[in-house]
């Protein structure tokens, strides 16, 4: 489908990009809630499953709900083609299964989400494609882990939840010259405020949970990039494997998508705010936010990024002791690993999100037993500062 919206702002094709009226001429886009589709004749259904004429088969892998949102999400991240999945470790899952074979090598950035971690080392593994971690930001370190077998360099940038910043046309130039791919998850950021592919990316991974639906309702992920490694080789896999995104999640994202600008800049004022009044408190000891003119990417981030995002990782004083008493303390913030979302979330990834790290792979990635990490949400910014009040006047 031919975007109309190309030339139009982010926020038009956030609302508008991808839809395709039916002749009922809804205004909403439509929930396609069927398993199949009916063909006119025996032709069409020979032509359909032979891949001569485009169409509807079966939902697994062709449903319109989902196709408005790829095309969407595909118009706000500069890509050709977006493949929907059923979450985001399964879209990350359908990247390297439908791009890797027995044999390959991945160099990943050591800061990357905990379960991320666990699918490299635990089932990649078992299928003969070995992984070497890096620290994100150390440009020699990605030079010095690439081999002859190296076949794509993924990171999170920022880094969960150290909020570290990949330099991204460093490290696209570095994966050209090693004929590597550059796989980028974007979750943090979204479109809105960061767009990989126009940095040098090859490819974009989303957690659609997060940011794209913005209120904790459903789970879904996304990959983004052009018509042949995303729209052949990684959709092949999610047509034959079915990690396949639902019509009604797909809808939801959708509904998410219309106000992802507006909610992006709103979380990044106010984790701006929160992180400056955090840095000053006498109880925290560091605070790891790229909007802070400490941060060592402080500038780089201002470069690749319009905001600099809603998550705030810190530390407190009390090492897990001061941070468990914080968390508990509070009465608004939600204790859930969730992020991205309207309201605002506490956790201690130590024991959540990277629980099932060893913990020298924690503490060599900076997570310690004293930090803490929010999801700012959208609820006043003075409510969320004396909630948190409450707990660090205790440590």
């Amino acid at each position: 489908m031919t975007d109309n919206y190309k030339d139009q702002s982010f926020a038009t094709r956030a609302i508008r990009a991808g839809q395709l009226r039916t002749h009922e001429n809804e205004h909403s886009e439509p929930m396609f809630l069927t398993s199949s589709y009916v063909f006119d004749n025996a032709e069409q259904a020979a032509a359909r499953f032979g891949g001569d004429e485009p169409g509807n088969i079966y939902s697994r892998f062709t449903n319109p709900t989902v196709r408005t949102f790829e095309q969407r999400l595909a118009s706000l991240e500069g890509g050709e083609v977006t493949v929907a999945t059923s979450s985001g470790m399964s879209a990350i899952l359908s990247t390297f299964m439908g791009l890797l074979s027995a044999g390959d090598h991945i160099v990943s950035s050591r800061s990357i989400f905990g379960t991320t971690h666990v699918l490299f080392d635990k089932y990649l593994a078992k299928f003969g494609v070995e992984t070497d971690y890096v620290a994100l930001t150390d440009l020699a370190d990605w030079q010095r882990a690439i081999k002859p077998n190296t076949k794509a360099l993924f990171l999170e940038t920022p880094s969960n939840p150290m909020n570290e910043i990949a330099d991204l046309a460093a490290l696209s130039a570095l994966a050209k010259s090693h004929d590597c791919l550059l796989i980028v998850d974007n979750c943090f950021c979204t479109p809105a405020l960061q767009q990989p592919l126009l940095l040098g990316a090859d490819i974009v991974v989303h957690s659609a949970t997060k940011y794209i639906d913005g209120q904790g309702r459903c789970v879904g992920g996304a990959v983004v990039g052009d018509a042949q490694l995303v729209g052949e080789d990684i959709y092949g896999f999610l047509r034959t494997a079915g990690p396949t995104m639902s019509a009604f999640n797909a809808w939801t994202f959708l509904k998410g998508l219309e106000t992802l600008d507006l909610r992006m800049n709103a979380h990044s004022n106010s984790a701006l705010a929160l992180a400056k009044w955090l840095d000053e408190h006498k109880n925290v000891e560091h605070v790891y936010y790229a909007g802070l003119e400490s941060h060592p990417q402080h500038e780089l981030a201002k470069q690749q990024q319009s905001a600099f995002g809603g998550i705030i990782a810190f530390e407190v004083k009390g090492g897990r002791a001061g941070a468990w008493k914080l968390v508990n303390a509070t009465k608004i913030l939600s204790i859930t690993a969730n992020l991205g979302d309207t309201k605002t979330t506490i956790t201690h990834p130590a024991t959540t999100t990277h629980g099932r790290l060893t913990e020298e792979d924690r503490l060599e990635a900076g997570i310690t037993e004293g930090m803490l990490r929010i999801s700012v949400g959208l609820e006043s910014i003075d409510d969320i500062q004396a909630d948190l009040q409450r707990g660090l006047d205790l440590l």
